[in-house]
């Protein structure tokens, strides 16, 4: 028997040997391990039938969602006789760090006004490739108060039922969400400054980091609906950088030929300040000067993602789950 009395849900799709990792870290280290596959494939539902755990396999009837898959993982953990008063919530591709939970667990035990405790993540294969080193960079934000976190998440339950857990129709942003409703119903967020989770990002290819990035457009536009003040500046930068810019440098080329290389000034401007703000926050210099490059080549697959949530929306057109592995 466990030592913590925290529930673990594992979420995951087609993870293959990530998962089996995923399984093996957390085999133990809880009262009860709840895992909730969203139509796999391959042998997941076995690896997680060995590795002792409780299976939720999802209706595939119906639109899935990590959201989706997260509530009834909580609910299949509360279902059981005398339910854990906490859930940590995991990915499957997300291995989790011994001591974590005993960690979590104490601190929302000191204080009742915790809603959720979330640590930091880091990539175990930080520098295969350009896109898992700025996965890692994005984990490792301040430790303090928050506002919202990833989906690597401690819970209270009873917090967790005050707001109805997450909105099973966000495909994107959804543990951001859940963060800020939360928030906004008096409850409050931290981070620990501890390792929570070992995180296998696996993205290797241009066209993986494209449709990622598409991805957290998409969230950008749909949390923007429920949360307005919620990723004001991101969209405010996307439709800049995205659509404006090149607009005015296109239409701006019939009339004078420096429009279109002072619309090109303003995106090295753009650049040089995100290499600033990248070595202002200990990056290597090569690694901010890649960094920057992509990220501003992302308000375009940002754009994409925005664009795609608006015209299913006014089409009244359930969104699609955007996958990138």
């Amino acid at each position: 028997m466990s030592a913590v009395n925290v529930d673990i849900v594992l979420i995951g799709r087609n993870e293959g040997a990530r998962l089996v990792a995923a399984l093996a870290a957390a085999r133990g280290q809880a009262r009860r391990l709840v895992y909730v596959d969203s139509g796999s494939t391959d042998d997941s539902v076995a690896a997680a039938r060995a590795a002792g755990a409780l299976i939720v396999e999802l209706d595939m009837s119906v639109p899935f969602s990590a959201a989706r898959a997260r509530n009834a993982g909580f609910e299949a953990a509360q279902a059981q006789d005398d339910p854990a008063p906490f859930v940590q919530f995991i990915d499957g591709d997300c291995a989790l760090v011994p001591g974590w939970l005993e960690a979590g667990e104490a601190r929302l035990r000191e204080d009742d006004g915790l809603a959720l405790v979330t640590g930091w993540r880091s990539e175990i294969k930080r520098d295969a490739s350009v896109y898992n080193q700025m996965c890692d960079h994005e984990w490792h934000r301040p430790a303090g108060p928050i506002t919202h976190c990833g989906g690597d998440m401690m819970v209270r339950a009873e917090a967790w039922r005050a707001v109805g857990g997450m909105n099973p129709a966000l495909v994107a942003g959804e543990d951001e969400e859940i963060g800020l409703r939360l928030h906004k119903a008096g409850w409050r967020l931290e981070r620990l400054p501890l390792a929570m989770t070992r995180h296998d990002a696996d993205i290797t290819r241009f066209g993986q980091w494209w449709r990622r990035t598409v991805r957290a457009g998409h969230a950008f536009a749909h949390v923007g609906t429920i949360h307005p003040e919620h990723f004001r500046a991101e969209r405010r930068r996307v439709l800049v950088y995205g659509l404006v810019l090149p607009l005015v440098a296109i239409a701006g080329a019939f009339v004078s030929g420096w429009i279109p290389v002072a619309a090109l000034g303003l995106y090295l401007l753009s650049y040089l300040r995100t290499v600033q703000g990248l070595r202002r926050a200990c990056l290597p210099p090569r690694e901010a000067l890649s960094h920057s490059l992509f990220l501003s080549l992302s308000k375009f697959p940002n754009l994409i993602g925005m664009a795609t949530y608006w015209q299913r929306h006014l089409a009244r057109r359930t969104p699609e789950i955007i996958e990138y592995q």
